[in-house]
């Protein structure tokens, strides 16, 4: 029998603050639980490792495309244009739409392709650092997100996409607002209308770049997908957005939890400065136990099992990574940060047909950028609270104060 069990303790303020125990105690009714309560907006929630993997690549489960809103509740939703950016994109398309813009976009995010961005990762990490000795040169406290975390993957992937380097200080507060409405809970539609109108800004200005670039190509993907007969410009620009969007703010977080981790751990600190080979197993292991992406949602187009569960046609499901990342029957001591664990990736970044595309190159941003922070100030210091993380999608600290001397 399927355990029921409520999310009305993983969206209370304390399961935000740390939804940690929530999920040890759902991994104690099994790895897939029933939703009771209508309000919850789901049926099912999926949480074990193996389940969840089954789950993300189930071909029954689909990712919420534009024609699951229109059948369930109208089409009133077509009338927010951050809405629409997201269902123009390919992390909310299936079948060949998705197939013929992932085979366009994945050129650009090959492993030969983020193995030759290398040198150029270091330089841009080498003048960020340069950048942050110069503002905290008198022990005044600077803040690490801001000045490191963010500029770090945000001028990596303008590189990669062509989004000149003048103009990537105009998009994080954008891109702030654009990802507030894919949090859980019915707090997050009072964001909606700060979120339109950062999309409208945002595919206002991806429309004029890919203008531009069909003006003057240059080599960077927006001229590669802009010469594309294969996508129509709303899917382009949506295309663009999202993945400048999530290119750089869930390796910013992965990069901004990572220095959490070895502020408040000086022993692991200096294993990392010590063996160059630790920081890659360093950032998966903070992938595994803080994850920048908590969930992920699907929808049954058709009776469907997960783990042994019946997941009926229409069922709305919730898929926790941040609590198959903690399975105690896939990681021994899953709440033990252990970076020299060898149990398996983590699901932080997905598994099936809508894997991340910028898995690879987020590790290689990490593996990077956080020894080269390490040897570079060996007294970075915490220099206040960097507050409470409170959201379970894009999650991450909002400042990072330290100190560099």
């Amino acid at each position: 029998m399927i355990t029921q069990v409520s999310l009305r303790a993983l969206l209370s303020q304390e399961g935000r603050r740390d939804p940690n125990p929530f999920y040890a105690d759902l991994h104690r009714q099994g790895p897939v639980c029933v939703l009771t309560d209508p309000a919850e907006k789901f049926d099912v929630v999926v949480h074990g490792y193996d389940a969840v993997h089954e789950a993300l690549r189930d071909p029954a489960l689909h990712v919420m495309t534009g024609d699951y809103p229109d059948r369930r509740g109208g089409t009133r939703w077509r009338q927010h244009p951050a809405l629409r950016v997201l269902v123009n994109s390919i992390f909310f398309t299936e079948g060949p739409d998705h197939t013929r813009v992932r085979r366009l976009v994945s050129q650009a995010f090959s492993a030969r392709r983020v193995t030759a961005l290398e040198p150029a990762v270091e330089r841009i990490v080498a003048r960020l650092l340069d950048r942050l000795a110069q503002r905290g040169a008198d022990g005044t406290p600077v803040d690490l997100l801001a000045e490191f975390a963010l500029p770090v993957p945000s001028d990596v992937v303008g590189e990669l996409l062509g989004v000149p380097e003048q103009d990537r200080a105009w998009f994080p507060e954008r891109v702030r607002r654009f990802g507030a409405i894919l949090d859980l809970g019915a707090g997050v539609w009072r964001h909606q209308q700060a979120a339109d109108d950062a999309a409208e800004d945002l595919t206002g200005y991806f429309a004029a770049l890919v203008a531009r670039r069909r003006k003057q190509p240059r080599d960077d993907l927006v001229s590669v997908l802009a010469a594309a007969p294969e996508l129509h410009d709303d899917e382009l620009v949506a295309n663009l957005l999202t993945m400048y969007n999530g290119g750089f703010v869930t390796t910013t977080h992965l990069i901004a939890n990572g220095v959490r981790i070895l502020l408040d751990d000086p022993a692991e600190r200096a294993r990392v400065l010590a063996d160059q080979e630790r920081a890659a197993g360093f950032v998966q292991e903070v992938l595994r136990y803080e994850p920048p992406t908590h969930f992920s949602i699907r929808w049954a187009a058709r009776d469907t099992v997960i783990a042994g569960a019946p997941i009926p046609r229409d069922s709305r499901v919730l898929v926790l990574l941040g609590a198959a990342n903690r399975d105690p029957h896939r990681f021994t001591n899953p709440d033990m940060f252990d970076p020299a664990r060898d149990e398996g990736q983590p699901l932080s970044f997905g598994a099936g047909i809508h894997y991340c595309l910028g898995a690879v190159l987020s590790k290689l941003e990490g593996r990077i950028a956080l020894p080269m922070l390490l040897r570079r100030f060996p007294g970075l210091r915490l220099a206040g609270d960097p507050g409470e993380r409170t959201t379970l999608m894009l999650r991450g600290y909002e400042s990072l104060p330290v100190t560099v001397t």
